[in-house]
């Protein structure tokens, strides 16, 4: 699906879907009030949509992260796993649902059941890694041994070598915030830069790092906190976003599900680095898809994306 798709919308709106037009219709379904007696009618879409991915795993864990996150208030995912308690999809949504869950509240209440779906999802579909990189999510929530956590790891990558959602899980899991320091994140960065090709899905790692390393020093109390405008001139994170902006604009480049939300990361650096005018063409790309994060850092991510595309189209 080629991020060149354009909106036809008067301004920006949050989309988890991205440009995936049959997943922000769904997403839309599920969002609404549950209805008594629909609940059949909605697993099926969410089976048909799954169906869809194939083999495609990149398109098939964005579909399965932006579902879980619009199941979650509801009990759609343990209804399916009881009306089809076999079935991997079912299985591997409920444990995601659980893992939002327990995002949002900070602690799983059963993180034991959702390990389970997620071992019984993968053995009833060895090839797909979708249960493991849910898998991966849990254990980084619960802070599982790093043992643990790069043998679940290693499930994902021998499936999917570049899975953008459990690179951005090991990234975090290896921050200074949770189980590592700034130092892994910095290894786990340098490791990819000689293999990774410039158009994989997890191409936005290492901007992501860039990014949480800039919030690090912001939320540090003193000088340091009011030095951190210059982050964006160190070598690290010029040569990051100079990299980015050479390879992601040239035309079908960045094909993978969730290259939009990795333009919002690209112009969100930009316009922090007071590099505004080389943002236009990043921000005429990105039409108004938002993503909340990295803009909620400076306030209302609509508000901020709106006000920081008028200016850089208005240097364009």
């Amino acid at each position: 699906m080629s991020i060149l798709r354009r909106f036809r919308d008067s301004g920006p709106r949050l989309r988890p879907e991205l440009d995936d037009v049959e997943l922000g219709h769904v997403r839309r379904q599920l969002g609404s009030r549950a209805v008594p007696g629909h609940d059949g009618m909605r697993i099926e879409q969410i089976e048909r949509l799954l169906r869809e991915a194939g083999t495609d795993w990149d398109r098939r864990t964005h579909r399965l992260a932006v579902i879980a996150e619009a199941a979650a208030p509801w009990e759609l995912a343990r209804a399916w796993r009881m009306r089809s308690p076999r079935d991997a999809d079912g299985l591997v949504l409920e444990a995601w649902v659980g893992l939002v869950r327990g995002r949002h509240a900070g602690r799983m209440d059963d993180a034991r059941a959702a390990v389970e779906y997620c071992h019984r999802a993968a053995e009833a579909v060895p090839a797909d890694p979708t249960a493991w990189v849910a898998l991966l999510g849990i254990l980084r929530l619960v802070r599982a041994d790093s043992r643990e956590l790069f043998a679940v790891w290693d499930e994902v990558v021998s499936r999917d070598p570049w899975n953008r959602e459990a690179f951005l899980q090991m990234l975090r899991y290896l921050s200074p915030e949770e189980c590592g320091s700034s130092r892994n994140q910095m290894d786990f960065v340098e490791s990819l830069r000689a293999s990774m090709p410039s158009n994989a899905p997890a191409a936005g790692v290492e901007l992501t790092a860039v990014i949480d390393a800039y919030t690090r020093k912001t939320t540090r109390p003193g000088v340091e906190a009011l030095l951190a405008r210059h982050h964006w001139t160190t070598p690290w994170a010029v040569r990051a976003v100079n990299a980015a902006l050479a390879e992601w604009l040239r035309p079908g480049h960045l094909r993978h599900a969730a290259a939009l939300a990795d333009l919002n990361l690209l112009a969100f650096a930009l316009v922090r680095a007071g590099r505004v005018p080389e943002s236009a063409g990043v921000f005429r790309l990105l039409g108004g898809t938002v993503t909340e994060w990295p803009w909620t850092l400076d306030g209302d991510p609509l508000e901020r994306f709106g006000y920081w595309q008028a200016k850089a189209m208005a240097t364009a």
